[in-house]
């Protein structure tokens, strides 16, 4: 009778065994006291936190034209033009361009919410953990390397609509036709505006979020989400 106990509660330990590693191995893979799951959540709350909070900073009058760091001039191809047209008299004309394509910039921005928070939820995260414990700005870099293309494809739109209503696309069309009117022009020049304003927002947007993934990384205040201060504790502890 105790033999045939014995084997029982050996085969009953055995079944107990099998079942907790079954279990254990469809649990989700943690690291420490986080899962992937979660460390992706974390990047995502983080970058639609810095997307917000760069189109805080730069949706308003001098978002732009009045930043040293985001300022747009005209684009490179058109720059050379510059000093010669407020050399002949244009030189209003020059900085009225210029004042409008910054307006036209900030105005855009307004709009980028939306596209952006459907580029970070439909971004996949296929290594979460090594982004969160990796550079200070790894996050962000994840994020422009995996959708930038696709952000500007669908920013496109709004920043052209944006620059009409300002009028930014009629000024700039007068500065181009004043300077390919001149006798002395042999090479006309039509560059594209839309695509320039375009890349220079993305860039002032991918900026700003970069600055504030540094700043949750840094700092405890800055994590306004239970999870962005789960994640990232864990980040600073590891």
């Amino acid at each position: 009778m105790k033999i045939m106990l014995k084997r029982f509660l050996a085969v009953g330990a055995l079944m107990i065994s099998l079942c907790s590693c079954d279990v254990i191995s469809n649990l989700p893979q943690t690291y420490g006291t986080i899962t992937q799951t979660e460390a992706a959540q974390g990047i995502r709350e983080a970058l639609d936190q810095g997307v917000g909070k760069g189109i805080g900073f730069l949706n308003k009058t001098d978002g732009f034209f009045g930043s040293q760091a985001y300022k747009l001039f005209l684009p490179k191809e058109a720059q050379k033009i510059e000093d010669v047209l407020r050399q002949v008299g244009f030189a209003s004309l020059v900085d009225k361009t210029i004042l409008q394509i910054n307006r036209a910039a900030e105005d855009a921005v307004g709009f980028a919410r939306p596209i952006f928070f459907d580029a970070i939820k439909q971004m996949t995260i296929a290594d979460a953990i090594n982004i969160i414990k990796g550079p200070r700005d790894a996050a962000t870099e994840y994020f422009r390397q995996k959708t930038t293309e696709k952000l500007i494809a669908a920013f496109l739109p709004v920043v052209k609509s944006s620059l009409d209503k300002f009028s930014a696309t009629k000024y700039y069309g007068d500065l181009i036709n004043t300077y390919n009117s001149f006798p002395t022009t042999l090479n006309k020049l039509n560059p594209d505006l839309n695509s320039y304003v375009v890349s220079k927002a993305v860039d002032a947007l991918f900026d700003q979020v970069a600055q504030e993934e540094v700043n949750i990384r840094n700092n405890p205040l800055a994590r306004t989400t239970q999870i962005l201060k789960k994640v990232f504790g864990w980040a600073n502890k590891s």
